[in-house]
C-alpha cells in the first residue's frame, strides 16, 4: 500500500496550515464540497463561571494535526478497518463562524447561518465549540431537516429553562432542543453530581421525553444496554460536552466535574451510534485551553472527533 511518504512533501504536524487533521480549506461556503465539513465556533458569553472556550476551536484544530501522519487513514488493528482512507474521505475545514462581542443573538446566527450551510451543501456538521450555548442555533439549523434524537455525553443537564431571564446561555440547550418538534427525543448520558439543574429540571427533562444516565449507571448496564435504550434506525444527532469526560484526562475546561467518562467508554458509545442509526450532526464543546497547559484536553477533543468522524463514514459506507 502507497502512505505517499516516497513523494511530494512529508508534511509533519507542526508544518503548515492549522486545518482541523489538515484537512482542505474551504472558506467559500456555497461551494462546500465534501462528506463532512468542520466549523468553528469560538463564542464563550454563555458561561456561568470559567470563561475560555471561545479558544476551544483553535485548540482543538491545533491537537488534530498530530493525528495527521501519513496519508493512508488511521488502520485500527482491533476492528481490522483502516478509518479515514484517503481515497474515500472528503472532510473539509470551513472556518469559523463570525462571532460579535457581546451579542448572543447575531454570534448564534452566524453559526447557524454555518451548519445551513454545510446542510445545504449535503454534508454532516462537526461543530467546534465555544461553550455549550452553541448547540442551540445547531439543533435550530436543523428545523427544515427531517427528525432526529439527540444524544448528549455530559456532566451537567443542561435543561434549565430560565434564569433570570437568560435563555440561551450554556445551562439551556437541552431544554431548547426538548422544545423542538423535530427533536423526537433525548438521551443524556454521564450526568452526575452536583448539577446546574434542580430536581424539577430532570423532572422536566423525563416528562419531555429524555432518558438519563450517570456514568456509574451507565458501567452498570454496560455499553449494549445502554445503547438498546437509544431507539433504533433513528437519525442521530450528537453533542459531547468535554466536562463528561474525568477531569483527570479533561482538565482545560469551564465546569470540570469529577466521576466522568473515560476515553473508551465514550468512544464505544459513539462507535455503536454508528451502528445503531445515522449520525446527522456532531457538535464538541467546552473545550478551554488556559486551564490545561498540557494540551490533553484538546488533545482528547480531537482524537475523539477524528475516531468518531471515521466510524460515522465508514459505517455509512458499509
Amino acid at each position: 500500500m502507497a502512505h505517499g511518504y516516497e513523494s511530494g512533501r512529508l508534511d509533519l504536524p507542526f508544518v503548515g496550515i492549522c486545518t482541523f487533521g489538515k484537512y482542505p480549506l474551504q472558506l467559500d461556503w456555497d461551494a462546500i464540497d465534501a462528506d463532512v465539513a468542520i466549523l468553528g465556533a469560538p463564542f464563550d458569553l454563555g458561561t456561568q463561571w470559567r470563561s475560555g472556550a471561545r479558544s476551544g476551536p483553535r485548540a482543538i484544530r491545533e491537537a488534530s494535526t498530530l493525528f495527521s501522519f501519513g496519508h493512508s487513514g488511521a488502520y485500527d488493528h482491533e476492528d481490522d478497518v483502516t478509518y479515514l482512507a484517503a481515497g474515500a474521505t472528503r472532510i473539509v475545514d470551513i472556518g469559523d463562524a463570525d462571532m460579535v462581542h457581546t451579542d448572543t443573538e447575531t454570534s448564534h446566527a452566524n453559526i447557524e447561518h454555518g451548519v445551513r450551510k454545510i446542510l445545504k451543501a449535503g454534508a454532516i456538521p462537526v461543530v467546534l465549540g465555544g461553550d455549550h450555548s452553541i448547540n442551540i442555533p445547531c439543533i435550530e439549523a436543523f428545523s427544515d431537516e427531517e427528525p432526529f434524537h439527540l444524544v448528549q455525553f455530559d456532566a451537567h443537564l443542561d435543561f434549565v429553562d430560565e434564569r433570570h431571564g437568560v435563555r440561551r446561555g450554556h445551562g439551556n440547550p437541552l431544554r431548547r432542543a426538548a422544545e423542538k418538534p423535530y427533536v423526537t427525543g433525548l438521551t443524556q448520558l454521564g450526568i452526575r453530581n452536583v448539577s446546574s439543574t434542580a430536581r424539577e429540571g430532570y423532572e422536566a427533562a423525563r416528562a419531555m421525553g429524555s432518558d438519563i444516565l450517570s456514568v456509574r449507571q451507565i458501567r452498570r448496564l454496560g455499553t449494549e444496554a445502554v445503547l438498546a435504550r437509544i431507539p433504533e434506525g433513528r437519525r442521530y444527532y450528537v453533542t459531547i460536552d468535554i466536562d463528561g469526560f474525568d477531569p483527570s484526562i479533561a482538565p482545560g475546561t469551564g465546569t470540570p466535574s469529577h466521576g466522568g467518562f473515560a476515553y473508551y467508554e465514550v468512544l464505544e458509545l459513539l462507535d455503536g451510534l454508528t451502528k445503531r442509526g445515522t449520525v446527522i450532526g456532531v457538535d464538541l464543546v467546552e473545550v478551554a485551553r488556559e486551564y490545561d497547559p498540557g494540551g490533553v484536553t484538546s488533545i482528547l477533543a480531537a482524537q475523539v472527533l477524528l475516531n468518531f468522524i471515521g466510524r460515522i463514514l465508514h459505517n455509512r459506507r458499509g
